[in-house]
């Protein structure tokens, strides 16, 4: 199988404010909202771990990196939403600079979800607002503007609308207001040139009207970090979750997958897999992301180099398969590969 051209793709934080804000841990997940993800003051990315990820990556075949910018970034426009460490334009510049001098593509991200937006301060508590709507315009300018005009930008848009946010405030768009926001986002990207991309999730409980709604124009990040289980299990969040990839493939979405060894070490192997063997790898599969969703420090170096070396692996599978080789490749990565 050819992946010439395909994106073959490592995520790294820069700003790390895009879950909660909430002020005392959570009685339900004490130390995720206690420590984990409350918001922090000042960029905890350590730059001295992230250049030895990425002098790594490419020997991996990693080939892009998608950046979760956030607060990661002094915005000119908005420097409000500066903390401690956050880069200035210049360097932010230098840092993508260095990226494509090692063959890489760099590429930005936002998240604009309402659940994952604590980077935009207090603008965060005034979605949907005038001056929401003008905040968005300017970031995502600056962000534009810094990273030369991105082909492609990711603007989060996930888990919006989950039942257990743990944050001070909940704020939940439905219906044609996360519609009307989701276009408005997709009209500032594409003024200056970049093609919009978001998590695909939502879709999982809003499906019908999905495909006369989302213009193909936007690229599909559907994820899921679990086993491949056999079809059909639970009629609920895992057979929805991956069958997901299958119903955009089959509306011709263009599709991003999002894969991680978040919750278990197969999932890659098992998400190209899934791809392979449903027969679904067309010119609308960009490529594979890998999410560690680990903080850029020395402790979670080997985390990252982990992730990598198994988009490492996957990527070979992909290119080395074949109808014929099925069985034997399925021996080869791992004994607990499901079969179909």
């Amino acid at each position: 199988m050819k992946s010439d051209g395909m994106l073959w793709m490592h995520y790294l934080y820069l700003g790390e404010n895009m879950w909660g804000d909430s002020p005392r841990p959570s009685k339900l997940y004490p130390a995720q909202c206690g420590a984990y993800y409350r918001r922090t003051n000042k960029i905890n990315t350590d730059m001295d771990t992230w250049y030895r990820v990425v002098d790594q990556l490419p020997s991996f075949g990693i080939n892009s990196i998608l950046i979760d910018v956030g607060e990661g970034l002094k915005y000119d426009s908005h420097p409000e939403l500066a903390v401690d460490g956050s880069l200035t334009h210049d360097e932010l510049k230098k840092l993508l600079d260095y990226i494509r001098s090692l063959g890489m593509e760099p590429l930005p991200k936002l998240n604009f979800s309402a659940c994952h937006d604590t980077w935009l301060g207090e603008y965060s508590r005034m979605v949907s607002t005038q001056t929401y709507y003008q905040v968005a315009k300017d970031v995502i300018s600056e962000v534009c503007e810094v990273f030369g005009k991105p082909r492609l930008f990711h603007l989060g848009m996930d888990e919006e609308d989950y039942p257990d946010h743990h944050t001070s405030i909940t704020t939940i768009r439905s219906d044609d207001l996360w519609w009307h926001d989701l276009y408005f986002l997709f009209d500032e990207v594409e003024k200056h040139g970049a093609r919009p991309w978001i998590w695909s999730d939502y879709f999982w409980k809003h499906q019908e009207g999905w495909e006369k709604k989302m213009p193909k124009d936007c690229v599909q990040s559907n994820w899921y970090y679990d086993r491949m289980t056999p079809k059909g299990a639970n009629g609920k969040y895992p057979q929805v979750a991956y069958q997901t990839y299958i119903e955009f493939a089959k509306m011709g979405y263009d599709q991003i997958p999002g894969t991680s060894d978040w919750n278990n070490r197969q999932n890659l192997a098992e998400t190209v897999w899934l791809w392979l063997t449903e027969n679904i790898c067309d010119e609308h599969l960009l490529g594979f992301a890998t999410l560690p969703w680990e903080k850029t420090t020395d402790l979670n170096y080997y985390t990252h180099l982990n992730n990598a070396n198994r988009m490492k692996y996957a990527k070979a599978m992909f290119e080395e398969y074949t109808p014929e080789k099925r069985e034997e490749m399925c021996r080869r990565q791992s004994p607990r590969l499901i079969v179909k």
